[in-house]
């Protein structure tokens, strides 16, 4: 590709945030202690998730423990302490407006609602791949989970209705 083929950073990013639109079923959830090789699944090998782009800008990602236990009650105000905290610990969601940067590398997820306190009002950046119906996203930066420092790849594929 020439120079005036090479499309500026700018258009770059429009044209991944448009290829971003839609929703993505989680694949895998991989982790690893920083430094170590050893894989760990945060939420099981067979977690579930959706993450889904809207073209106006928002995101909204999703994923659980496939085996969390049922409640006792089907009141969603009615659970113990002891449910609501295994059912918490087996899920993770956040949601907001997202940019991808200027080259293509990133996409921020700019967050407004989280299962996580701490989310709220940050920035999660994610290293963003995505080819045809995979889209592969690895945090910028390691994160913790079980109070270590951990490097993650989640892989998505192209949900299809």
């Amino acid at each position: 590709m020439t120079t005036a083929e090479t499309p500026a950073a700018g258009e770059l990013a429009a044209e991944l945030q448009g290829r971003l639109v839609g929703a993505w079923t989680l694949e895998s959830w991989a982790s690893w202690k920083v430094g170590s090789d050893d894989i760990t699944y945060p939420l099981g090998k067979d977690a579930q998730g959706i993450i889904m782009y809207t073209p106006d800008g928002y995101m909204s990602a999703q994923i659980m423990r496939a085996d969390r236990p049922l409640l006792a009650k089907a009141d969603m105000q009615g659970a113990t302490a002891a449910e609501q905290s295994i059912s918490a610990e087996g899920y993770l969601a956040y949601t907001g407006t997202y940019d991808v940067t200027a080259d293509g590398s990133k996409v921020n997820h700019h967050v407004s609602v989280s299962l996580l306190p701490n989310w709220v009002h940050g920035v999660q950046v994610r290293v963003l791949k995505l080819d045809g119906d995979e889209l592969v996203l690895s945090p910028a930066h390691p994160i913790w989970i079980n109070g270590e420092r951990q490097d993650s790849r989640l892989v998505w594929h192209r949900a299809r209705s």
